[in-house]
C-alpha cells in the first residue's frame, strides 16, 4: 500500500473523514530538505473541509537541516487520487524517501 506524508491538514480526523471516509493510520516521520511557505486556498470545497484559507506547502531546499515533522499515513491507490482532488491544481504529487527509509507521496508546490 502507499504511503502518503501529512504536514498539514490531513492530519485532521474531519478532513480524512470528509476525504477518504475513513481515519487513516500512520506513523511519525520526518521528511529532510524541504520549507513550508503558506499557500492562499481559492477552492470553496477543500476551505469548507478544512476551514482554512491558507495551507502549509513544501518548497524544496536542498538542505537535510531543514527538516519537517508530520505522519506517514497507509493509504490505498484509491485514497491517493482522493486525496490529488483534496489538494487542488496548486500542488503536485511527488514520491521521495523519509528519514525511517520508508518512501512515500508528498504534495509540494508546482
Amino acid at each position: 500500500m502507499p504511503n502518503l506524508f501529512s504536514y498539514g491538514t490531513l492530519q485532521k480526523e474531519q478532513v480524512q473523514m470528509e476525504t477518504f471516509g475513513r481515519l487513516l493510520q500512520g506513523e511519525k516521520d520526518i521528511l529532510s530538505g524541504y520549507k513550508l511557505n503558506m499557500l492562499e486556498i481559492t477552492n470553496p470545497e477543500v476551505l469548507r473541509k478544512s476551514g482554512q484559507k491558507y495551507h502549509p506547502v513544501l518548497q524544496f531546499s536542498g538542505n537535510d537541516e531543514d527538516q519537517i515533522e508530520g505522519v506517514l499515513f497507509e493509504v490505498t491507490e484509491a485514497e491517493i487520487l482522493q486525496a490529488d482532488e483534496y489538494e487542488v491544481d496548486d500542488y503536485k504529487r511527488i514520491e521521495t524517501v523519509f528519514k525511517s527509509g520508508k518512501k512515500g507521496f508528498i504534495y509540494v508546490g508546482k
